[in-house]
């Protein structure tokens, strides 16, 4: 049995990391690179580096901090945003990144998803899906959350294995930073039909939400920002609890 990871996600926007709620009312929470080399020293299993604005802003995620977190974090670290070609994830995976996060431009074409996974990979290819409930489905939204897209966001995942993804990042919209739990429906929903990890994403609030997205959503990882940003729970005591619950996680 593969051990369940713990990832601290750090969204960027003009350089610093920010949080909002719902995709919304973003405030600043620090340097990407020195938060992610506290969760490094805290045990976190993985990084998910977000440039939240990039591809709304029509532009490619900046690489300068991309570089340094290359130089000083040792753990593998995703980054995602404004990624629309070879020539972008080539640029990112070059600059240091151990995967890259495909979002708005795969939904546009994901023919990229197909050609990204051949050339470098599929465990270096995240296919990202920011989904949001439709009565008793969940819509794909792009561009930051901010446009609706009419796929259906289970059937995009099944498609997005099928192009070559190596992993699904899920976040569910109606969760993101309201720290009411995840979505556990959504996460359960793609981890039954997909037979690539899918790390659940929006809505962490309590220890017993990760518990939950595990045990019943299926998760393979969780994905957790504001809790970790702002010293609400920490990482070593965040595996302690897993543990005690039964779940294998890797620890220090």
């Amino acid at each position: 049995m593969l051990a369940k990871r713990i990832i601290a996600c750090l969204d960027v926007k003009g350089g610093r990391v920010v949080k909002g709620v719902r995709f919304r009312d973003l405030r600043d929470a620090g340097d990407p690179v020195v938060l992610a080399e506290r969760y490094c020293k805290e045990g976190v299993d993985e990084i998910v580096f977000l440039d939240i604005s990039a591809s709304a802003g029509k532009r490619r995620t900046r690489r300068d901090w991309v570089k340094r977190a290359a130089r000083r974090l040792d753990v593998p670290f995703t980054v995602g945003g404004g990624v629309s070609s070879l020539d972008d994830i080539r640029a990112l995976l070059r600059a240091g990144a151990d995967k890259v996060s495909v979002n708005s431009a795969a939904v546009l074409n994901p023919r990229l998803i197909a050609e990204a996974s051949r050339t470098f990979g599929s465990q270096c290819i995240v296919s990202a899906i920011d989904a949001k409930r439709t009565g008793a489905d969940w819509e794909v939204y792009v561009y930051g959350g901010t446009t609706p897209t009419g796929k259906n966001a289970v059937e995009w995942a099944v498609e997005c294995e099928r192009f070559g993804a190596g992993e699904i990042l899920l976040t569910s919209m109606d969760a993101d930073g309201t720290k009411n739990g995840f979505d556990v429906g959504l996460t359960r929903a793609v981890s039954e039909v997909a037979n690539i990890p899918v790390i659940a994403s929006g809505g962490a609030g309590r220890m017993q939400d990760f518990v939950q997205v595990f045990k019943q959503g299926k998760a393979d990882a969780v994905l957790a920002a504001s809790l970790f940003h702002y010293g609400k729970l920490s990482v070593p005591s965040l595996k302690e609890y897993l543990k005690l619950q039964g779940i294998l996680v890797r620890m220090e």
